[in-house]
């Protein structure tokens, strides 16, 4: 693992990036970052623990068509892309400057989110840096969200807002396999019931240094 300073996981809203992440962040003794740390947009329409949406958040779900809601992900993903590249050039260096200009080590980083584009990572083409994507099916992630909303409990009113993100996430997985694919790579099926320490593992194995 020594070559690897970088280790990169995309993926849609819902596939585990969050968990397999933070485990292999501790795994290597890496930082963990978070693309929704960078900038939130505009977050999931329903409360988590570090999190209770505002009201404009339901709004943006609720009245913008699935080709709107798109457009606006990907121009707030293309606002992220000097921060992202500046982040993994940044960790893919070994050594920094420190407070008395001497050569310091720090550590390396495992950067999560569906911020993280195929497309973008290739062409960034830094040494040391290794990139997974996550997936799941339509059934899995559709099941995780109504779950975590409580989709179920809710009137017809307020199952909308969800209803446009679980669409949006949807169509977004579609497009990043996509690109996957386009560049001959692939990705991780996290709902075939592998718990996350195995999936973890599997993260691991795909970044590790092969033998030339």
């Amino acid at each position: 693992m020594s070559a690897v300073r970088v280790v990169l996981i995309g993926g849609t809203s819902n596939t585990g990036k969050s968990t397999v992440a933070r485990l292999v962040a501790d795994r290597l003794g890496f930082e963990l970052v978070a693309t929704d740390r960078l900038a939130r947009h505009p977050g999931r329409p329903w409360p988590q623990p570090d999190w209770i949406p505002p009201p404009h958040v339901a709004e943006h779900y609720r009245t913008l068509s699935l080709d709107e809601l798109i457009a606006a992900m990907l121009e707030h993903h293309r606002r992220l892309r000097p921060r992202i590249a500046e982040l993994i050039t940044g960790a893919a260096s070994r050594t920094s400057a420190g407070p008395a200009r001497s050569s310091v080590d720090r550590p390396g980083l495992v950067l999560e989110g569906s911020a993280l584009w195929p497309a973008d990572i290739a062409a960034l083409d830094v040494a040391g840096t290794a990139a997974v994507w996550l997936g799941a099916s339509e059934e899995v992630l559709t099941a995780r969200m109504h779950a975590a909303s409580g989709y179920h409990r809710l009137p017809a009113d307020d199952r909308l807002p969800i209803d446009g993100f679980l669409a949006r996430s949807l169509r977004h997985q579609t497009m990043l396999l996509d690109s996957v694919s386009r560049l001959g790579s692939e990705h991780l099926d996290t709902g075939d019931g592998r718990p996350p320490e195995a999936l973890a593992e599997t993260v691991l194995a795909a970044v590790a240094p092969h033998p030339s």
